[in-house]
């Protein structure tokens, strides 16, 4: 990639928190970078393949995205499609904290719950209906490997009583094509920069369903409210703003029509968190994620049609829930 002079050895350094890619902080003379590989087998308990070609799929939507909302993503330094690296700017942690660990310890800011809905509406809304994108990002296979499979079949593997509604989840998701979808908007992807969010880690980059992005973001921040319950209402707070934000800029098509989508797909998240083959590291008791199955599996054969009515469900059931428990 040229980011080295030829006699120079730069000193790398391996960073943690993913499972999808080996990940150097690069030490060099002009200054640190990251530099990221993808890995056929993902680092997790069950067996889990997916394409390496997906790292080129993330430069893509990165370049894309930095044209879209400057800012918003690091920039790309370098690609080398011999080896599936790509090395991009390195964001000081001390600047750009990770939004995961401001929820954990306590900074939930409803305003970093709207703008990361302002920039993932204006990705989707300036995507929509580009056929030269859609050609680009037909990355179904990976798509399928790495989210549909991966969270949809394998819990539909472990609960029959709700695979029928799973498998046409994976049905519905596979045949819409609106837009650009990120596929990973976690909070652990987000850095909270001085100008804004940063969005990282684009690997399941896909043309595809809008609704997959959001209903992603919005599980992470219901599924917060086990982790810490004493933060639960400024959670809730941040899935509300999410929401609403969201949908009132969604133009490519019915928001309506998008919001059922995306509950459905909140609900089978939820249930794939607990039992998919990524399961959340931080819900560990029993009983919590017996209860979170007990919700899902209600919402999957329900076909509720409006986030906010889950939102209100979540807090109302996980208080009862706590009362129970005294």
């Amino acid at each position: 990639m040229e980011l080295v002079g030829k006699e120079e050895t730069p000193h790398l350094t391996a960073l943690t928190g993913g499972v999808s890619s080996l990940i150097v902080l690069a030490k060099t003379a002009r200054g640190l970078l990251c530099v990221k590989q993808a890995l056929p087998r993902l680092k997790v308990a069950q067996e889990w393949y997916a394409p390496v070609a997906r790292n080129q799929a993330e430069v893509a939507w990165l370049r894309v995205a930095r044209q879209i909302a400057p800012g918003s993503v690091p920039c790309v330094l370098g690609e080398d499609a011999q080896t599936k690296s790509f090395a991009m700017e390195y964001l000081d942690p001390a600047i750009y904290p990770v939004w995961k660990e401001q929820l954990r310890d306590g900074v939930i800011e409803p305003q970093t719950a709207r703008v990361v809905a302002e920039n993932l509406a204006a990705m989707h809304r300036t995507t929509a209906g580009r056929p030269d994108l859609a050609e680009h990002f037909a990355n179904d296979d990976t798509f399928h490997a790495l989210r549909l499979e991966s969270y949809f079949v394998a819990t539909a593997r472990t609960h029959a009583d709700v695979a029928a509604a799973l498998y046409q989840l994976v049905k519905t998701t596979s045949e819409t094509k609106y837009a650009l979808v990120h596929g990973d908007i976690s909070p652990k992807n987000i850095l909270v920069g001085p100008r804004g969010p940063v969005f990282l880690d684009a690997e399941c980059a896909w043309y595809g369903d809008p609704a997959f992005d959001l209903a992603f973001c919005l599980n992470h921040l219901l599924l917060k409210c086990v982790w810490h319950p004493e933060h639960s209402s400024r959670y809730l707070d941040c899935f509300g703003m999410l929401t609403h934000t969201y949908l009132e800029r969604v133009s490519w098509e019915p928001a309506t029509m998008l919001e059922a989508r995306a509950a459905m797909l909140l609900a089978g998240m939820l249930l794939a968190r607990i039992d998919g083959k990524s399961p959340v590291e931080y819900i560990t008791e029993e009983r919590d994620r017996t209860a979170v199955r007990r919700f899902a599996k209600a919402r999957l054969l329900a076909a509720p049609a409006r986030l906010q009515e889950i939102g209100s469900d979540w807090a109302s059931e996980w208080k009862q829930e706590r009362e129970r428990r005294g």
